[in-house]
């Protein structure tokens, strides 16, 4: 069993350790108050049973809270006093260097949780490290100086989360949607350098990924682009050619047919679109931003959005470059064809794809095929988005989300045109609901007078973002506030505007509605009896938002949380607070948002159809999934379960697996198996427990994660059950 010290190394159990310390308050007592060396044994077993019975390992903090619970059982009231004063006044000197501490075990790489923190960094590379350097000082300003103490507690304790308080410090925004197409057209500055309108697509592509890399480091969040802005570079890159060619056949003097000449531009055409698509692909991958991972990007494909038919027709040639490549997958060390965790694809089902009369069916196929062995894309229904998203005008909107999930809501600007590009998100901070139905004791009305006193926290925390933001001036990031990402605004000029009136959106989150239901009412939420109750929470955080948008003018929105390191810590803390309550905080992680449990049993339609209804509660941003096996034989399958999505749920994935052992060349599922108390990922050919030699993928909240992931995540992906 390992137990993780206070500054996130991991160490082997020692009972010795807690002999030693309860012997030394013993001996710091009266005689007559001393407890016998074997009661201090019992003491020391009991203790280590109940790290046993974590199925994860404990924190310091926790084995010293069952020590001072078993002294005092025993009944050893001055023992337990000089264990206690002990405990305090070693934490006063450590709090005089935690922060050290903790950015030194960063460089050693010895923290544990930080190796865990992010499934897309790698915490041994200096660029991981510095960001996370500065994240750790980030935290201890944010903590000491900019919050109040008492969303800091709350924070601490799980009560909510107060999401990248790494990032806090600085005055950046949480994730957009990134206006490609007003920075292509009209140009923009990258760097202090003027970048004009580009004449090809080829040259269209690699400035995309230039300014995709320029916003990734001056943001925490994801962001999106959609390939229908460089679809008009397709005809650009066409005319160029025709020009070129038939400048070579007349200097040439050679005669050739209107039908070859044709074929040979598009042939030269498709060989740009293709070396165009691969540098986005390519470049993503490779690209190391200021955080120390590859840039959190989004790509949208949806044929909807195209001007003319011309448009579409190109755009369709993207799409259908885009899935191919993603099909093939990148090359790993050694060589061999691996599953990358970016660029997140996002393919919309539409009337145009969806059926197979339609003239865009080949894309959708061919999304089906990528999708069963790369676990992208991901779909969005383009029927239920105009049902879901609609504007104060009455139209119904589809457009794409802000990396994994995060949704603007419905926007028409000062002329009554529809805005989605160039707007964000300020932030989010997450509500626990499970800690709220726990801290009721299972009293109903008790229950909604904490989610009223718990909601008023959110909205004081949420309301520090949005103050952390107002005033920012444009220059702390030209690319994003003056050359066109989000806005062109003056240098000196604040974004303020930008901030009220819908433009941008602030995000209020929750997880757990799974266990919360479960522990309110004995019932999963999806047995009809708990459903009513689901709903009902969900509607009184919508009310919230309604409320404190009519308040401040703020566009309040709530948000079904990507919970990927926080479900550990929210279950952590809970264990901590309430003890174990089996059934409800009982593992190493709560549920996402409104997700059904992943141990329930439970069909794809059945899952995607119950859930659809939450969804449409979290118009700030949510995504369902089903889990799968191998389908890349069975791809009716797969095409049957999106036109399901197409006729019932706005946006959800499919989860498969796709693994590389590099010892001995397996290709199937790296199995996670328990080892001295610690879940581990093991090859199960050849025993590879070496995660430096395997290449494990995994859907992470919406994403794929490749650098693994904490023991609380691990369980939960090692508890996940297929519905197909």
């Amino acid at each position: 069993m390992k137990v993780i010290k206070r500054n996130g190394s991991e160490v082997a159990f020692d009972i010795s350790k807690i002999i030693v310390a309860i012997t030394k308050a013993n001996e710091a007592v009266e005689e007559e108050a001393r407890m016998t060396p074997m009661q201090i044994r019992r003491i020391a077993e009991a203790v280590e049973l109940s790290c046993i019975r974590m199925n994860r390992a404990p924190e310091v903090e926790e084995i010293q809270d069952l020590v001072e619970s078993q002294i005092m059982a025993h009944g050893a009231y001055e023992v337990a006093k000089k264990y206690i004063t002990y405990r305090y006044t070693r934490n006063l000197v450590r709090r005089s260097n935690t922060t050290d501490d903790k950015i030194l075990s960063l460089i050693e790489c010895c923290n544990e949780e930080a190796k865990q923190e992010n499934a897309n960094k790698n915490p041994t590379v200096n660029s991981v490290q510095r960001d996370y350097m500065a994240g750790e000082v980030s935290r201890d300003i944010t903590s000491r100086l900019l919050l109040p103490a008492d969303i800091v507690e709350a924070h601490e304790q799980g009560i909510i989360h107060f999401h990248d308080t790494d990032y806090y410090a600085q005055h950046m925004h949480n994730c957009d949607l990134v206006n490609l197409e007003d920075m292509l057209q009209n140009g923009t500055v990258i760097s202090g350098t003027m970048i004009e309108r580009p004449h090809s697509f080829s040259t269209a592509c690699n400035i995309a990924t230039q300014i995709i890399a320029q916003v990734a480091s001056n943001q925490y969040g994801g962001q999106s682009i959609s390939l229908t802005h460089l679809a008009p570079f397709v005809q650009v890159s066409r005319e160029k050619i025709i020009k070129s060619l038939r400048e070579d056949f007349e200097a040439t003097g050679i005669s050739i047919s209107e039908a070859d000449f044709s074929n040979m531009v598009e042939k030269r055409l498709r060989e740009e679109i293709q070396r165009g698509v691969q540098t986005i692909q390519y470049q993503v991958v490779t690209l190391l931003t200021t955080n120390g991972q590859a840039p959190f990007v989004t790509v949208f494909m949806y044929l909807g959005e195209a001007k003319n038919e011309q448009e579409k027709a190109d755009l369709a040639i993207i799409i259908e470059e885009t899935l191919l490549q993603r099909y093939q997958g990148v090359k790993n060390e050694s060589g061999v064809y691996v599953t990358p965790a970016f660029p997140k694809l996002i393919y919309v089902l539409e009337e145009q794809n969806i059926h197979e009369d339609s003239p865009y069916y080949y894309l959708t196929k061919l999304a089906a095929k990528c999708t069963a062995r790369r676990m992208v894309p991901d779909y969005i229904s383009e029927k239920k988005m105009l049902e879901l998203k609609v504007d104060k005008g009455g139209t119904g909107r589809c457009y794409t989300c802000m990396g994994c999930r995060s949704f603007l809501t419905p926007y028409l600007d000062d002329n009554g045109e529809p805005k989605y590009y160039g707007r964000f998100n300020q932030g989010v901070v997450t509500l626990n609901l499970v800690d709220i139905a726990l801290s009721s004791g299972g009293n109903i009305e008790k229950f909604w007078s904490i989610f009223d006193e718990r909601l008023e926290l959110c909205h004081r925390a949420l309301l520090c973002r949005h103050e952390r933001l107002k005033g920012t001036l444009s220059d702390v990031a030209p690319i994003l506030w003056q050359h066109g990402a989000l806005a062109r605004l003056q240098k000196g000029e604040k974004i303020d505007k930008l901030l009220y009136g819908g433009y941008s959106t602030i995000s209020l989150g929750y997880a757990g509605l799974y266990e919360c239901v479960k522990y309110m009412t004995g019932k999963s939420h999806t047995d009809p009896s708990a459903t009513p109750f689901a709903l009902q929470v969900m509607e009184y955080m919508n009310a919230a938002c309604r409320k404190w948008k009519a308040e401040h003018n703020i566009d309040f929105s709530l948000y079904g949380t990507p919970l990927e390191s926080t479900t550990y810590k929210f279950a952590k803390c809970m264990q901590k607070r309430f003890g174990i309550v089996p059934g409800i905080n009982d593992k190493g992680y709560i549920t996402n948002s409104y997700h059904i449990h992943v141990s329930e049993e439970v069909d794809a339609f059945t899952k995607l159809a119950f859930e659809s209804q939450f969804q449409a509660l979290s118009p700030g941003g949510a995504i369902s999934y089903v889990e799968v096996p191998d389908m890349q034989q069975n791809l009716e399958a797969v095409l049957q379960v999106m036109k399901f999505i197409y006729e019932n749920i706005m946006y959800a994935e499919l989860n498969t697996k796709s693994d590389y052992c590099q010892e001995c060349g397996w290709d199937g599922e790296i199995a996670i198996e328990e080892e001295d108390g610690k879940l581990i990922w093991k090859c199960p050919k050849c025993g590879n427990t070496d995660q430096s030699k395997m290449n494990v993928a995994r859907r992470t909240c919406g994403y794929i994660g490749t650098q693994y992931w904490n023991q609380g995540r691990t369980q939960e992906i090692k508890e996940r059950v297929l519905h197909l």
